[in-house]
């Protein structure tokens, strides 16, 4: 496997996980940074997009 492709599918999966379950929100509340959590949205989902394109990008190459 490529390592493109290798950085785009564990980029996704971190993303998604962060991005769609309440572990970042949990982890940031643990270390007091709950104050951060109103821009998690603005951050994670442009994020999440750009490790797709990226995944899609090595997949399309090889």
């Amino acid at each position: 496997m490529s390592r493109l492709l290798k950085i785009g599918l564990t980029g996704t999966i971190i993303t998604a996980l962060c991005c769609f379950t309440p572990v970042l929100v949990v982890l940031l509340g643990a270390l007091g940074l709950s104050a951060v959590v109103g821009i998690l949205d603005f951050v994670l989902l442009p994020l999440l997009a750009v490790f797709i394109a990226i995944s899609g990008y090595a997949l399309w190459k090889r």
